[in-house]
């Protein structure tokens, strides 16, 4: 049996007997890690290759959500704090050279900590513009309201990764920057013209569509397609993304356990496929539900099997780097005033 398609998550600090079974059943491709299966460093390095071994795959990528602020799967007191995206975007409003340089200089502290626990990618950057009136289910997590900042900002980002040999994942795809509710709850839906939409949402993710993966938004943008989310929609994901933003990377959904989408699991994975997604990501734990993803996952086709390998090609060794200026940066990063003003 091949690899399939998709990025499971798992119950808890170490690999239960059923769910290394299930794996072994269904190959997931990928393995994504939360707060409650991250313990400590030796933990987490034998769960990851529990799933490894599990799935026949010592290269198997392992995928964590480490953003900073309020999505930070490690933190204190093992891991370091970071601030949200948000500090960088206030920084950069008061010296654009230093907040390029800080910008990488966390990416950098990130992968550090991330290659050490053998974690091939994090789920950053976030690219969305956050809109007047939106929920803040991004608010902080954006750079800024203004799409030129957030592509440098995120380009520099995303370089610190880089050099620390962990891959990035941009995110919400075409954008959720506009949502009035929280995706993980209800299904946003957004009433902004094709127009606005391809002058300010859309604009990240063009200028960054050489990153080498992206996840889905679990939002219906109305003047495209009024009756299915971006994940679910072959018009964007078949237009929108991959020929008017051009992004030819891995794509993956947002996490398919979210309220934002109705139907079964069944029904999502294969809505999702047929959209034109290459990768489901499910990420809860329920075993019931890791059990309907997994039965209901393709095999890696061809064309996701040669984006999945050009992704996991460019990663590379970590570079040197000056740590005790990196720090520097965080800590200047951490003062109160950049961490709580309000994005701009």
């Amino acid at each position: 049996m091949k690899t399939r398609a998709y990025i499971t998550g798992c119950a808890g600090p170490q690999l239960q007997a059923n769910e290394a079974k299930l794996f072994e059943k269904y190959l997931p491709w990928g393995l994504i890690l939360f707060k409650r299966n991250c313990e400590s460093p030796d933990q987490i390095r034998q769960l990851i290759a529990d799933f490894r071994k599990a799935v026949g795959r010592s290269d198997a990528p392992i995928f964590i959500d480490q953003e900073g602020g309020r999505v930070q799967r490690l933190g204190p007191p093992t891991w370091r704090k970071y601030p949200e995206a948000r500090a960088l975007g206030n920084l950069y409003n008061i010296n654009p050279g230093l907040a390029l340089r800080a910008a990488r200089n966390m990416g950098r502290l990130m992968a550090q900590e991330l290659y050490a626990l053998n974690i091939t990618s994090t789920c950053l950057p976030v690219l969305d513009v956050p809109q007047a009136g939106a929920h803040d289910v991004i608010g902080g997590r954006a750079y800024g309201l203004r799409p030129e900042m957030i592509i440098v900002l995120a380009r520099a980002h995303m370089a610190g990764l880089m050099d620390g040999g962990v891959l990035p994942v941009m995110k919400h795809i075409p954008g959720h920057g506009r949502s009035m509710v929280d995706s993980h709850h209800n299904l946003p839906i957004v009433s902004a013209t094709r127009l606005e939409l391809e002058n300010i949402d859309f604009i990240p993710f063009t200028g960054l569509s050489d990153c080498p993966m992206a996840m889905t938004a679990h939002v219906v943008f109305q003047s495209i397609d009024p009756d299915n989310p971006a994940t679910l929609s072959r018009k964007i994901i078949r237009h929108v993304v991959r020929k008017v933003i051009g992004f030819q990377g891995l794509l993956m959904t947002d996490d398919l356990s979210m309220k934002a989408l109705g139907g079964t699991h069944a029904q999502k994975a294969v809505a999702a496929y047929e959209a034109g997604v290459d990768m489901l990501l499910h990420c809860n734990g329920v075993f019931e539900e890791m059990e309907e993803i997994g039965a209901n996952a393709i095999e890696l086709t061809p064309k996701t099997a040669r984006r999945a390998k050009v992704a996991l090609k460019v990663r590379r060794k970590p570079q040197r780097f000056d740590e005790k200026q990196a720090m520097a940066d965080l800590n200047a990063l951490t003062e109160t005033d950049l961490v709580t003003r309000p994005t701009t």
